[in-house]
């Protein structure tokens, strides 16, 4: 099965060269696998995550992924 991952911001580096622009990959998964389980596959640190998104609804990383789920991923950020 399928899902759109999206890494925002500083996150985008550990997507594959080729989808930076789009900050997007769609990503083959198997049955039960989770948020974290993703940024396994690309080797994103946990701590340097924030938020996560499915579907635009916020979740942790333990949330499984179905197929055509749109999983999104936020660094922590600051302003001022």
């Amino acid at each position: 099965m399928n899902v759109d991952f999206y890494l925002y911001a500083s996150l985008a580096r550990y997507l594959p060269e080729d989808a930076r622009a789009e900050k997007k990959t769609i990503v083959s998964v198997s049955p039960g696998t989770t948020a974290r389980d993703l940024l396994k596959t690309f080797e994103v640190p946990e701590k340097e995550v924030k938020l996560v998104f499915v579907n635009g609804v916020r979740k942790n990383l333990d949330a499984v992924v179905s197929e055509g789920d749109r999983v999104g991923m936020f660094p922590p950020v600051g302003g001022g």
